[in-house]
């Protein structure tokens, strides 16, 4: 074999062995800024988290399955889901709880919220509850709604829909893709998933009506995410109102939609968000985990759990 063979044989020392070209995400890289906000933001959570207490007015509702509380935020959720035995000590002390309950729960996270997020969190009970409940989420039987409160250029739209695909890139932060990419492989052996979810605006600098949750169907405005998002830097920013309908379910998933729409949400460092805003600093971003609808995992009854508004949701409406 000659030299010139031997330099295009893809078994060759000279040759590198990994020929992937990864697709390339279509939203920023994290600003080097927010990784030192974002861990001051967590040793802060950390403390606050260790001191962390439910209190009674924090259950949305509760049986002898399962229990639905408003998280607070800026708290983990394992330290909410660690205090949920002293809440119940406290509703069977006033006898509040529903006959029948086990005398050890065997407690687990139905559904998680970043440490941020505020909202609605189911917590388990027992075990084979646990799995149904993995699974409707899972299955996308779990109808979830949050509204953020973003900064940036006062859409266009009322509501809309945004397609993309959703994954890791080479530095292990979340990223937005195109939808082109979906199944593509990344760094680290996963793939680009699909993510989509809907969008309506409430109120703009305060003005509109905070309306009920109700079926959103969009058939004018939508999103497919095909190439980089152009923002205008410059432009006039606003204070946007928004609730989200997530039809998938992707870490940070409305967050990064928010950051591609141009509207990051306030105090959200890591995409983009504002920290610092009419002369006030944000250490936390709100975004508000609002219901969840689905069917009880053993009764097969309709549920829809409602967490109480935020003061920074109120204000805008």
């Amino acid at each position: 074999m000659s030299a010139s063979q031997n330099s295009m044989d893809p078994t060759s020392q000279n040759t590198p062995i990994n020929l992937q070209n990864y697709p390339v995400p279509l939203s920023p890289p994290l600003n080097p800024l927010s990784k030192e906000m974002e861990l001051a933001r967590a040793m802060s959570a950390s403390s606050k988290s260790s001191l962390f207490a439910l209190s009674k007015s924090d259950v949305i509702y509760q049986d002898q399955w399962l229990i639905a509380v408003n998280k607070p935020q800026g708290v983990y959720c394992e330290s909410v889901l660690n205090s949920v035995p002293q809440v119940l000590d406290c509703l069977v002390e006033s006898s509040e709880l529903s006959e029948g309950t086990v005398a050890r729960p065997e407690l687990h996270l139905a559904n998680r919220l970043d440490r941020d997020t505020s909202g609605v969190m189911i917590i388990t009970k027992l075990h084979k509850v646990a799995s149904k409940l993995v699974k409707a989420f899972t299955d996308h039987k779990v109808r979830k709604t949050y509204i953020a409160l973003c900064i940036g250029s006062a859409p266009k739209w009322e509501k809309i829909a945004i397609k993309s695909g959703h994954g890791r890139s080479k530095f292990g932060a979340f990223r937005v893709y195109a939808v082109s990419d979906v199944g593509r492989s990344l760094p680290g052996g996963s793939t680009v998933k699909d993510m989509e979810t809907s969008f309506e605006v409430l109120s703009i600098n305060g003005q509109g009506s905070f309306k009920e949750p109700s079926e959103f169907k969009n058939d004018k405005d939508i999103l497919v995410v095909e190439e980089k998002a152009v923002i205008d830097a410059d432009a006039k920013k606003d204070e946007i109102l928004v609730r989200a309908f997530p039809r998938s379910g992707r870490t940070h998933q409305i967050r990064l939609h928010c950051q591609y729409l141009g509207i990051p949400i306030r105090g959200d460092v890591k995409y983009e968000g504002v920290c610092e805003w009419k002369g006030r600093t944000y250490d936390s971003h709100e975004l508000h985990a609002e219901s969840l609808s689905l069917e009880h995992p053993v009764t097969g009854q309709p549920l829809m759990f409602r967490a109480p508004l935020p003061l920074w949701v109120t204000q805008m409406v």
